[in-house]
């Protein structure tokens, strides 16, 4: 039995040695990594020339493995070709290709492999592995397609950025979104910080953090804060909320804004957390602050950040909504929970959710960077919010899992305390007018299409070519 092989090709908008390029910036492969795999990139070494390695940390549903895979071929603007020097397979060999067509650039992905023992399994074997790649590289090619066209419109003159909170679940998709789109990403670390990486050390407790001696700062993006949303809010656990967001927001905007050149935009990470429970009312950026803890946060979060304002840099309060991603937040925590299935609904299901998928939310935070005129308050979230019944009720469809009773409001009030009336039986439903009408085109407003490209559960209408 012959070698399988597998092939998937898209057209693009943009040239062939475009195309190559944004494969050649750092974390491309980051970037292309599906969030429903539980895959990290442990170790790099060179580019795309021959000799340049990389290593996964990858998993087989609970069993951990590595992949080694090394460059063999490049011909720039043209093809790359890299091997797997350990791992699963007994052989496998991907090439990329790259051409200029009538329609735009053709990028052909072809992958010729053999399974350990190929000639003694049965002939299901390649089909599945086949299934398995046609998601993953479903998923690759539309982020992709839509990458590009992201940066065909915010990212036509490079930046250099600085980030808080890279490592988290926003600061992992952001991080490799603006690298790909040639923009110089900096980091802020709680250790000692690695020049080579472009990182910064700051203790915000301390008020530790020195921008002296460094390159001027097209912008800043500020996203770090304590996880409001685990656990019960004991006093120490909003303490620790208020002063992570507090602390840290006034710290990086005071040094911003002392600086001899100061960045252009500063991004401040807030939430629709801001308007409180709001039942059906749809809130805007012109609403007051809710009565809640959260919105009591909120308002604080993005006062800290008013030093930057003061001193004429464009400001940016980012009203964020429930951010999906396989990766973290409620989405990851509802999956971990799913063997069974879904509940039917959180206490009454009636809340509403303004949720974003986590390509929207990242392509939202470039489009902020670089829209000059964006400011102040924005809410960033998907422009159809649902409640809470139609999201259990579409995850449920979305995975073919069963939906199971609702869970009582006494229970998660018993369980959670106050946070479960805040943030799992409250609501807000905000508009996204500012944010659209400023330009910005969402990947997916609906709430399955969404779903369904974060989780590479697929319907089976062709897909663009």
């Amino acid at each position: 039995m012959a070698d399988p092989s597998f092939r998937y090709a898209s057209l693009f908008p943009c040239s062939a040695r475009e195309l190559y390029d944004w494969h050649a910036r750092p974390e491309a492969l980051e970037r292309l990594i599906p969030p429903w795999v539980d895959t990290r990139v442990a170790a790099r070494q060179g580019g795309l020339d021959p000799g340049g390695r990389v290593t996964l940390n990858m998993h087989a549903g609970p069993f951990p493995y590595r992949w080694h895979a090394r460059h063999i071929e490049n011909v720039p603007g043209r093809m790359f070709r890299d091997i797997q020097e350990r791992g699963p397979f007994a052989r496998w060999t991907h090439t990329h290709r790259f051409s200029d067509t009538a329609g735009g650039a053709l990028l052909e992905d072809r992958i010729d492999y053999a399974l350990p023992g190929h000639n003694l399994l049965p002939g299901f074997a390649a089909g599945l592995v086949d299934r398995t790649l046609e998601r993953v590289f479903r998923y690759r090619h539309a982020t992709l397609r839509d990458d590009i066209r992201l940066h065909q419109r915010c990212s036509a003159r490079p930046m250099r950025v600085l980030i808080s909170g890279a490592s988290g679940v926003l600061g992992s998709a952001l991080r490799p979104l603006l690298a790909t789109g040639g923009h110089e990403v900096w980091t802020l670390v709680r250790r000692p910080p690695d020049r080579s990486k472009l990182e910064i050390y700051w203790n915000p407790e301390q008020g530790q953090l020195n921008l002296a001696g460094l390159p001027a700062f097209d912008g800043v993006i500020h996203l770090a804060g304590d996880n409001i949303g685990e656990g019960r809010w004991t006093s120490e656990k909003k303490k620790r909320v208020i002063d992570s967001r507090v602390l840290g927001t006034g710290l990086i905007a005071r040094a911003v804004a002392a600086q001899p050149v100061r960045p252009k935009v500063f991004l401040s990470a807030s939430a629709v957390g801001f308007y409180g429970n709001c039942l059906d009312c749809c809130m805007r950026e012109e609403d007051q602050a809710g009565s809640d803890f959260i919105s009591d946060v909120c308002a604080l979060w993005e006062h800290s950040a008013r030093p930057a304002e003061d001193a004429g840099i464009r400001t940016v309060f980012m009203r964020i909504g429930v951010v999906l991603s396989p990766q973290g937040g409620a989405l990851q925590r509802l999956l971990a929970g799913s063997a069974l299935g879904f509940p039917r609904r959180l206490g009454s299901g009636e809340q509403y959710i303004s949720w974003i998928g986590i390509n929207d939310m990242v392509g939202a935070v470039l489009h902020a960077l670089t829209c000059d005129q964006l400011t102040g308050p924005v809410n960033i979230a998907a422009p159809q919010p649902v409640n809470n019944s139609h999201l259990m009720q579409t995850l449920a469809r979305v995975t073919r899992r069963p939906l199971l009773p609702p869970v009582p409001s006494i229970l998660l009030k018993s369980l959670y305390g106050q946070m479960a009336a805040e943030v799992l039986l409250g609501g807000c439903r905000v508009a996204t007018d500012k944010l659209q009408q400023s330009g910005y085109a969402f990947r997916h407003a609906e709430l399955e299409p969404a779903l369904r490209q974060l989780l590479g559960r697929f319907e089976n209408q062709p897909e663009e070519r």
